[in-house]
């Protein structure tokens, strides 16, 4: 997939839990946790809309388009 979650990055910069932003988004830690793995095929804008109101960041902060060819040059490496 060309969308690249980075979600930990920004969590891990605003020093805040999977479970602490789980539970102020409104969202299971399984699902905050697929999200964070980028092993989601879809993201409702109402959950986007949250954790960015929670991190105080915009979409693009947590979400980066790759080419289809640089995602498989990283997996190589």
């Amino acid at each position: 997939m060309a969308i690249i979650s980075r979600l930990d990055r920004v969590m891990a910069d605003r020093k805040i839990s999977l479970n602490e932003l789980a539970e102020r988004v409104g969202i299971s830690n399984v699902n905050l946790s697929k999200l964070k793995t980028g092993k989601v095929s879809a993201v409702r804008f109402s959950t986007l809309n949250a954790v960015c109101r929670e991190l105080h960041c915009q979409p693009g902060d947590i979400l980066e388009y790759r080419e289809e060819d640089e995602v498989e040059e990283d997996k190589d490496e």
